[in-house]
């Protein structure tokens, strides 16, 4: 009898641990978290890229001098606006001393050969008038001297320039440094006292000014070499810049660069537009900009929004997940096109009846009060 009961003690220990065991595995089946779900929606969708840059004038003009020699006065300041010809600056001749000496050596050597020809000029002028030589011959002696004098002028005025940086009868000394275009004065990289080099074959010179218009204005940025290929000529722009919070300003993308630059492993394109400015704003040359470039555009498409989506581990193909009943789901394979970022747009596998799994959707972590 003891035995009997012993066995039946026995069986319900054992019924009673696998009752246990299969009511946790239950409990601990079913998710924790209740899973929300979303519906597919008509929407459209934008597909934009950002280029960062600056906004630049189209044209700048650096002012060189013609001469080299020290800064005497400066007529002009940044921010000046100038007309073609205004006085930018004066330049002090510091000739060199063995150019110099040249130069006062062939105005010797000129003026020594033209006392030469006078006194034979003079000579055969009196024998041309009493009939002695032949016109042919005087006018051979008349050629020199004229040809001695024209010799000395000149070696005298090559003197001067390089005494003085001009010759004394010219109305547009070397000297005096002119503004070539009209437009406003950008940079002035050089202060009274400073040594100028001039501009020739061998030296591009030190620039003087910087002058540019102001009213014709560009955006430069770069895009990178995965939406390079989707850009074309005349695309609109959305130029925000950081200095006007408040103002966006349109521009049309006029230059797509044929060369990228390779920039921290990433290769970038220059692209340039032509903005356009508005009366009331005023911008300054080297503004940071960016650029909104619409790249694609689909209007009344179905879509769902992005976090929706899953990715298959393997294939990398995307998916969502459909209710079937009461917090049962299952997995369908979608087609995806164009995405804001936010929003995806939905090629197919959707309707607008379906309920889409909001799956990262996380069990609120519960506060514990500690008493004091």
């Amino acid at each position: 009898m003891k035995k009997a009961l012993k066995y039946i003690v026995i069986a319900l220990i054992v019924l009673g641990v696998l009752f246990a065991a299969a009511f946790f595995i239950k409990t601990n089946a079913k998710s924790p978290i209740t899973f929300d779900t979303e519906t597919a929606f008509k929407t459209t969708i934008e597909q934009k890229t950002v280029a960062t840059g600056k906004v630049i004038p189209e044209d700048e003009v650096q002012i060189k001098p013609q001469i080299s020699g020290i800064i005497e006065k400066i007529y002009v300041e940044e921010g000046d606006k100038l007309k073609s010809g205004d006085l930018i600056a004066k330049i002090k001749v510091v000739p060199n001393e063995q150019s110099l000496n040249s130069a006062k050596g062939r105005v010797n050597n000129a003026e020594i050969a033209l006392n030469n020809a006078k006194t034979e000029y003079d000579r055969n002028k009196a024998l041309f008038d009493k009939g002695v030589i032949s016109s042919q011959d005087f006018n051979n002696i008349e050629l020199q001297y004229n040809q001695a004098k024209l010799e000395v002028e000149n070696a005298r005025n090559d003197y001067q320039i390089i005494r003085l940086g001009s010759a004394g009868g010219s109305s547009t000394a070397n000297t005096n440094i002119r503004a070539t275009v009209a437009g406003t004065v950008l940079e002035i990289p050089i202060k009274e006292g400073d040594q100028v080099i001039q501009s020739n074959n061998f030296n591009d010179g030190t620039t003087i000014a910087t002058i540019a218009d102001m009213s014709i204005m560009i955006f430069e940025g770069q895009v990178d070499e995965a939406e390079v290929g989707k850009l074309k000529f005349g695309m609109p722009l959305k130029i925000s810049l950081g200095a006007i919070q408040d103002k966006e300003l349109d521009a049309k993308l006029k230059f797509i660069a044929p060369k990228g630059v390779e920039e921290q492993g990433a290769v970038q394109f220059k692209i340039e537009g032509d903005l356009k400015l508005p009366e009331d704003v005023f911008i300054r040359a080297g503004y940071s900009a960016n650029a909104s470039i619409v790249l694609e555009k689909k209007d009344s498409v179905l879509a769902i929004k992005e976090a929706l989506l899953q990715f298959d581990k393997e294939t990398d193909k995307p998916y969502v997940e459909i209710q079937t009943g009461d917090q049962k789901f299952e997995r369908k394979d979608i087609e995806i096109g164009i995405s804001d970022g936010i929003n995806v747009e939905v090629v197919s596998g959707l309707t607008e009846e379906d309920k889409i799994k909001v799956w990262n959707k996380t069990e609120p972590v519960k506060k514990e009060s500690n008493e004091n």
